[in-house]
């Protein structure tokens, strides 16, 4: 099974998270934030991976702390698990409708981290959630997940609705990046024989 679990804690936030890739979608997750709590959820049942997120924060201060490590000790996880990614599928690409949004999200999972991040949202708020701290999220994902990530709302009206197709689009290109590709044999998708370098 390709599980991992990692602890992550500092003076703003302690953090615990443990994914199954090969799971069922199952979520178990608690940061404090109800917003967030909801896309991680979205996260998990449609990547097939299983999430479990244990977040205390200083959310006395905001959201940006206990949002930004939880991005960044689930990728860590994503990139523990994927070990050295033999087999895996490596590029994946969706379009995600929510309502009258439209979100293209692609991943390549090639060990050198990039983000590409154009969405705008209409409203600076979701509820009592930043929707800057969606791109913080991705950021800290992407780059600790050692990803390329390229995510694009191409129209949308509803900022519940972008962040949603965001998070459901990461989940559905996860999906099927990280699934073992049974014509390669076990073999890592690079023509160099690795990842990452």
């Amino acid at each position: 099974m390709r599980t991992a679990t990692i602890k992550r804690k500092t003076k703003e936030t302690d953090i615990a998270v443990s994914v199954n890739l090969d799971g069922t979608g199952a979520s178990d997750v608690a940061t404090g934030i109800g917003f967030f709590d909801h896309m991680l959820d979205l996260l998990a049942r449609h990547s097939g991976i299983d999430i479990t997120v244990k977040a205390n924060g200083d959310l006395h201060v905001d959201h940006h702390h206990t949002t930004e490590d939880v991005g960044i000790a689930l990728g860590q996880a994503v990139k523990q698990a994927l070990g050295d990614m033999a087999g895996i599928t490596r590029y994946a690409g969706v379009h995600l409708p929510m309502d009258e949004t439209l979100s293209r999200v692609v991943i390549d999972i090639s060990g050198r981290p990039v983000l590409v991040f154009k969405v705008e949202f209409p409203r600076d708020k979701i509820g009592e959630f930043d929707t800057e701290l969606v791109r913080e999220w991705f950021q800290a994902f992407a780059m600790n997940a050692g990803i390329t990530l390229h995510v694009e709302t191409l129209y949308g009206e509803n900022s519940h609705h972008i962040s949603e197709s965001c998070f459901k689009g990461l989940a559905r290109a996860l999906r099927a990046a990280v699934a073992i590709d049974p014509r390669a044999n076990g073999a890592v998708p690079s023509t160099k024989g690795q990842l990452g370098g």
